[in-house]
């Protein structure tokens, strides 16, 4: 699938949806907080993706996502989220995997993001929450499968 829109401008509609839901409206100094960017680089962006009518830009008043915008905003959104998750699951600090969400999201096929998608699901609706991932777990802390003890030979006691 061919991209519709540089990766920047996928985080900038990504921002404005984030943002818009977060305080019911978006504005240049909002989407320029959340970006980490300075509100000229945001004035020209939002120039940008107002000609290719993917948002709705007026001085003084804010930006809004026209539907075809809204529509690559909640995908991209999507992306990031599933990649979050997956990455969490892996014990990766929320702040990192969030980080590093954002980088992956633009790479990964959309077959590849779905497949993330269902694994997540999966061991999140698990009966009991898998017993592998308290494993896993054990694992990044020790270095040692917890299974791995139940094979080790039994320790000899000191006593004849």
């Amino acid at each position: 699938m061919a991209r519709m829109v540089s990766r920047k401008a996928e985080d900038y509609l990504e921002a404005i949806l984030n943002v818009a839901e977060r305080k019911g409206y978006a504005r240049v100094k909002d989407v320029a907080i959340a970006l980490q960017v300075r509100p000229p680089s945001v004035v020209e962006m939002l120039r940008k993706l107002d000609g290719q009518g993917f948002v709705l830009y007026q001085k003084y008043e804010g930006v809004r996502l026209t539907p075809r915008g809204n529509e690559i905003a909640r995908v991209v959104k999507n992306r990031h989220e599933t990649i979050r998750a997956f990455l969490e699951l892996l014990n990766v600090p929320a702040k990192i995997a969030d980080k590093d969400a954002c980088i992956i999201e633009h790479e990964l096929e959309p077959t590849t993001i779905e497949q993330l998608k269902n694994f997540v699901q999966f061991v999140l609706t698990a009966p009991d929450h898998p017993q592998w991932l308290a494993h896993f777990e054990t694992f990044c802390e020790t270095g040692v499968h917890p299974c791995a003890e139940d094979e080790r030979e039994p320790k000899l006691s000191n006593t004849p």
